[in-house]
């Protein structure tokens, strides 16, 4: 089965069970500060779970791009992406448990759909603690459906709870389906979990039925929802029996490219192999975030940081397979052409192409950058009598000029010297327990933040973007925002800086708009009908036979999710703090809202 017979049986089993088929999400999160990528598929659905009424119903399903970054240098080994698609489907308050495994269970043994041996599958719940009782309901509805009680696992938090998206919100107990690949068991305690390879979780069903408080206690939600996941890649890989991600039909093409621009074989030495791996992940992961609608270039910020260490990580790795093509020529087109249900990336190919360009170019300039500074050290370290590189500055030169250490090993050893590869270790740890926290900080809390200051914050983009429009000309189209509790940041097509006259006159419009406490209203239609009324209509899920248009009096009509205030009067004075440019023919403000 391939990946896109695989995508098109999941979407067709839900549609005839009654579930509308939704669009995917951008890989950049509107209006969300918490995360720089949308890591899973229910991140954008947090407010439908959390009880808002979703204009496509109770039933959903979709396909959904997502990035994860923390494990960007564990990519390499046999399973871990960064760029991976998610299948999903959702119940919003309509069934739950006993629908949900029946469904599950047909969709995986079922000849009709993915048809595995009932006796393959393994399946784990949640053991309970002072939270949520032990799944004994689960485990019932699993052997109702032909699952041996031998082949059911309870285990604790850590595996089978699937928790916020944030610090607070929509939360629960899960269900794990595993794939039995026939493997040996690596010791006694082997199970659904070890990370041994044994066992290939493909699917998970979680049952939100609580809701995290912000003082760590537990509630229960409005509704109780279903919200599962089946990696696409992963499912793929099991299905067809690879022991590897690497092996689908996603990857060989661009594997196969490799393997003929480093004239070596994939898979025949480990280096090698993991050289391979790195390169068709991150320049995949590369081409998908530069060519989504709301993509961004390398850059040294958010996630244009993410793309510029992907595609800097894949050309060292280029380098040790004596790669000496540009990566972005030779890889972009195969993988726009092996994704053509992506169609924005076709349509921003020429932006992906001339990014990846720059970049490549800029990187070996900062690895001669690298190779100067080398050279600079080095007599330095032949006095000594030592004559070792200390960790510290090899690290250096790794994270300020991109050096690979091997690179700084290999002409070291040429002048007869060492590097403390040890103290480049504790350099390398302390650095990632830096980038931890500070991912902590992105990563967690409020995903569904709908506080007083976000929905304030969120209403005045609405305000800024008519505004614009009005003072600069409709040529104005958001391209994308972010909202803190302290600022909102907006994204907007427009060709030069702005003069400080236009400023002030975008400033004064919105000021005006507050004032006159305008009424905020939302209203249930097609995209057809909303495009007559004259909405604005810009990242809109082609699939929704309705959506939401939240009109600011008669001053603004936009097609939008929310949150917003119930009149303009509530936000307060707006200010611009900062106009400056975002990226080639796209600026960006920064305002404030404040209470005088």
């Amino acid at each position: 089965m391939t990946t896109e017979e695989l995508r098109q049986a999941y979407i067709e089993f839900f549609k005839l069970n009654q579930h509308k088929q939704i669009s995917g999400f951008s890989l950049i999160p509107e209006n969300d500060p918490t995360v720089l990528f949308t890591t899973a598929g229910m991140h954008p659905l947090v407010p439908y779970l959390m009880g808002a009424e979703h204009p496509c119903g109770k039933r959903l399903c979709n396909w959904q791009k997502c990035v994860r970054t923390g494990d960007i240098d564990e990519v390499g080994d046999s399973q871990h992406l960064t760029f991976f698609e998610m299948l999903g489907n959702w119940s919003l308050g309509d069934y739950f448990k006993d629908q949900a495994i029946e469904m599950s269970y047909q969709f995986l043994t079922d000849s009709s759909w993915l048809g595995i041996n009932p006796d393959k599958l393994f399946i784990t719940l949640f053991q309970g603690d002072q939270v949520a009782p032990r799944d004994e309901q689960s485990a019932e509805l699993w052997i109702k459906q032909g699952i041996e009680q031998g082949h059911i696992f309870f285990l604790g938090k850590k595996d089978n709870w699937w928790g916020p998206a944030g610090k607070t919100g929509p939360c629960g107990p899960d269900t794990e389906m595993f794939y039995d690949t026939g493997l040996p068991f690596c010791s006694a305690n082997c199970q659904p979990g070890c990370p041994c390879g044994k066992y290939v979780e493909i699917w998970n069903d979680v049952f939100m039925e609580y809701d995290k408080q912000s003082n760590g206690s537990y509630a229960e939600l409005s509704q109780k929802n279903v919200d599962t996941g089946m990696g696409l890649e992963r499912t793929s890989a099991t299905l067809n029996g690879y022991s590897s991600v690497y092996q689908i039909d996603k990857f060989q093409p661009i594997i196969e490219v490799i393997e003929k621009l480093s004239k070596r074989k994939f898979m025949e030495n480990k280096e090698d192999t993991v050289s391979m791996r790195v390169i068709a992940d991150h320049i995949r992961a590369a081409v998908f975030i530069m060519g989504d609608p709301l993509g961004v270039p390398p850059s040294n910020l958010d996630q244009g940081y993410i793309v510029r260490r992907l595609i800097r990580r894949a050309m060292r790795h280029a380098m040790q397979l004596e790669i000496n093509d540009q990566l972005g020529d030779s890889l972009t087109d195969l993988i726009i052409e092996l994704n053509p249900v992506y169609p924005e990336l076709s349509e921003r190919r020429n932006f992906i192409l001339e990014s990846f360009r720059e970049e490549e170019q800029r990187f070996k300039k900062t690895l001669n950058r690298g190779l100067t500074e080398l050279k600079k050290i080095l007599p330095q370290v032949l006095q000594s009598k030592q004559k070792v590189i200390s960790g510290r500055v090899a690290f250096k030169l790794y994270d300020t000029y991109g050096f690979p250490l091997e690179m700084t090993e290999e002409l070291a050893k040429e002048h007869g010297v060492e590097v403390d590869q040890e103290g480049f270790t504790r350099a390398f740890e302390k650095h990632q327990e830096k980038s931890r926290s500070g991912s902590e900080l992105r990563f967690k809390g409020g995903l569904a933040d709908a506080s007083e200051q976000t929905r304030k914050l969120h209403t005045a983009t609405h305000l800024l973007h008519q505004a614009l429009r009005m003072v600069l000309g409709e040529h104005v189209q958001q391209k994308g925002s972010n909202i803190t509790p302290e600022r909102l940041r907006f994204d907007f097509s427009h060709p030069q800086p702005m003069t400080k006259q236009e400023i002030e006159q975008v400033e004064k419009i919105v000021n005006e708009v507050i004032q006159k406490d305008l009424p905020i209203s939302c209203d249930l239609m097609t995209l057809d009908e909303a495009e007559n009324k004259g909405a604005i209509a810009l990242f809109v899920d082609k699939y929704s036979q309705q959506v939401k248009v939240y009109s600011v009096g008669d001053f603004s009509k936009e097609v939008c999710g929310g949150p917003h205030v119930d009149r303009t009067g509530e936000l307060g004075r707006f200010s611009i703090i900062k106009e400056q440019s975002s990226s080639a023919g796209v600026r960006r403000i920064k305002a404030i809202l404040s209470s005088e």
